[in-house]
């Protein structure tokens, strides 16, 4: 944790131009020059501490729009099996958000409990940096293991929180292996900075994610996705993972998937593996790696596998059909109805069928994440990912490791038959009926752990987050077994009191060391005395005053990062409405002031 330290900065309001005083927090991520030094660490390899703050503007625009909500006309009540009749649903939740729900108490509780940082990320093919926001909580355990955790599509990382301790703080560290979490909120979601950018996304993200794993210190790692893929709501978690997998070998040292769908093999890829398969599916009975649930798998889904190549942006709606959802058309509706963008939440939700059952609480901080910042770069992504296809690097000899936590596919259409009866509610859009075949997976990835879990996969990461950290694990411990890079020491019961965050290119300071982020002025846990000290005497000129080198303000209208610049926010009024103004798609340089 960075020690506070109150300084005084001189910063230029380009809003107003002129020269103003204020004062913030060292803690906050403020940049800090060293004296006498001509060049600043660039601000793109800077990882700062991030503190959520939201100008009160539009809070009570968000209110105001609340209150104007017009509801549709009551229609006859369609049949079970038909049309989803929201209103019973959405009524009370948006009173809810109305009366009850306080973003401000939400918004201190994230502060003072998740450990958060945001740094700009400007890889090799990209144009612009794009700041990433992300969670990362270290584990007090010498055994950890590093781990990229991707969350599921459309939510963000702060929706994840409750998985921190799970991976981080098992019972028993000797027995359940933990880790050093970092959950990253992808480009265009959450606090996260949107791809200026028409090139093909996806990679850009496994790049720009590897990338901020080498920033953090984790020259090796483990990923893994949260969700099923595919879903009939998208595919990106698993694509990204794909992507991670195989153009990152040389630091990303196993990957987990959940419930992927391999593709068959071909004669020019894999001739042998196709011979076997052909030969499999001939016969009609298990032999050559193939099992009967292989066999009868490919007859039931022998049709679907030839059909619709991407999946639709809606449900039931292709990309193309009339322009009617293309991403630009659903941003400018929803960026102006916070009631609309919940009915947006629950769509998903509903359509992804998790057992967990969401309190009002839980589905208004869903949607507020998405509101806040902007709808558009959600859809955009979406968009973009769904209407292109992956371009990925061979496997060649070298296949990447991979983990896999499958599902027994009869007991997924029982159990989903059940919920859905035993709820009351229409029957949502299915879920495609998703086989994992292994041995489609072996012909391109080296698969050294596996499990199958009974039941409906649903929202893993709400519904059953064990199988999540159970699949992690033994791939972590399978990827040990052969390669001694990922684990830096074997025993749990070190515990590791020295972290710290890379601020600048030589600077060190004093990081967060536990679990979760403590918000006060001194960590309870000793900090590196010596490194601090050094941080602390490069930061003073000779005359011991401070040299500051910060960005020129921009309108960082709704989303600010410091409680101090609220006051400056909300009392200006050319500041722009623009829903995502505070997340600029570009980092200005900074200038230092004297």
């Amino acid at each position: 944790m960075l020690l506070s330290k109150n300084v005084s900065l001189r910063t230029v309001n380009p809003l107003e131009g002129r020269v103003s005083q204020t004062t913030t927090l060292v803690s906050e991520g403020i940049d800090m020059a060293v004296a006498g030094e001509a060049a600043s660490p660039p601000p793109e390899e800077e990882v700062k501490l991030y503190t959520i703050h939201v100008s009160s503007k539009y809070l009570n625009l968000t209110r105001q729009k609340l209150e104007l909500t017009r509801l549709p006309h009551d229609v006859p009540q369609p049949q079970r099996n038909e049309w989803w009749e929201p209103k019973p649903t959405v009524e009370p939740l948006v009173d809810y958000w109305l009366e009850q729900y306080s973003w401000r108490d939400q918004e201190a509780d994230f502060n003072a409990n998740v450990p958060q940082f945001r740094t700009a990320i400007r890889t090799a093919s990209s144009e612009f940096p794009v700041r990433l926001h992300f969670i990362h909580s270290r584990s007090t355990h010498a055994n950890a293991v590093p781990l990229l955790l991707i969350p599921p599509f459309p939510f963000t990382n702060l929706s994840l929180t409750h998985l921190i301790s799970i991976f981080t703080t098992p019972d028993d560290p000797s027995k359940d292996l933990p880790f050093h979490l970092v959950i990253p909120s992808l480009p265009g979601l959450g606090f996260s900075d949107a791809i200026n950018s028409n090139k093909h996304m996806l990679p850009l993200i496994a790049e720009m994610l590897d990338a901020l794993m080498k920033r953090l210190g984790y020259q090796h790692y483990v990923a893994s996705s949260t969700t099923p893929s595919p879903n009939v709501i998208t595919d990106i978690d698993f694509r990204l993972v794909n992507h991670i997998a195989l153009s990152c070998r040389d630091s990303c040292l196993g990957v987990h998937l959940v419930s992927p769908s391999f593709r068959a093999p071909t004669w020019q890829s894999a001739p042998l593996e196709w011979l076997k398969w052909k030969t499999a599916t001939t016969l009609q009975t298990p032999c050559l790696g193939y099992t009967q649930d292989d066999i009868t798998a490919f007859r039931k889904q022998a049709r679907r596998l030839t059909k619709q190549k991407q999946l639709p942006l809606v449900p039931g709606m292709g990309i193309g059909m009339n322009k009617i959802f293309e991403p630009n058309t659903l941003a400018y509706a929803l960026c102006d109805s916070p009631a609309g963008l919940l009915l947006f939440i629950l769509t998903v939700l509903r359509i992804l069928g998790p057992k967990h059952e969401f309190s009002d609480k839980e589905i208004i901080n869903m949607a507020e994440l998405t509101w806040l910042p902007g709808p558009e770069g959600t859809m955009r992504l979406w968009a973009h990912c769904s209407s292109r296809l992956d371009d990925l690097p061979s496997s060649s000899s070298r296949r990447p490791r991979v983990g896999i936590t499958a599902f027994s596919r009869a007991k997924v259409v029982d159990t989903c038959i059940d919920s859905q009866q035993q709820s009351g509610l229409p029957l949502p859009v299915s879920s495609p009926d998703v086989h994992t075949c292994f041995a489609w997976g072996k012909s391109r990835y080296d698969i050294v752990s596996s499990q199958t879990v009974t039941g409906s996969p649903g929202l893993l990461a709400w519904d059953r987050p064990e199988i999540i950290a159970s699949g992690v694990r033994g791939l972590a411990r399978a990827v040990i077994a052969r390669d001694d890079r990922l684990q830096a020491a074997k025993a749990p019961g070190v515990a590791l009191l020295e972290h710290v965050v890379v601020v600048g290119v030589d600077e060190l300071v004093p990081a967060e060391t536990s679990g979760t982020t403590i918000q006060m002025e001194t960590s309870p846990l000793p900090a590196p005395i010596d490194v601090f000290k050094d941080y602390e005497d490069k930061k003073l000129s000779s005359s011991g005053k401070p040299l500051v080198h910060r960005r020129p303000a921009t309108p960082l209208f709704p989303l600010v990062g410091g409680l101090d610049r609220e006051l400056a926010m909300d009392g200006n009024g050319d500041v722009s409405q623009s829903s995502n103004g505070g997340s600029p798609s570009t980092i200005r340089p900074f200038v230092a002031v004297k």
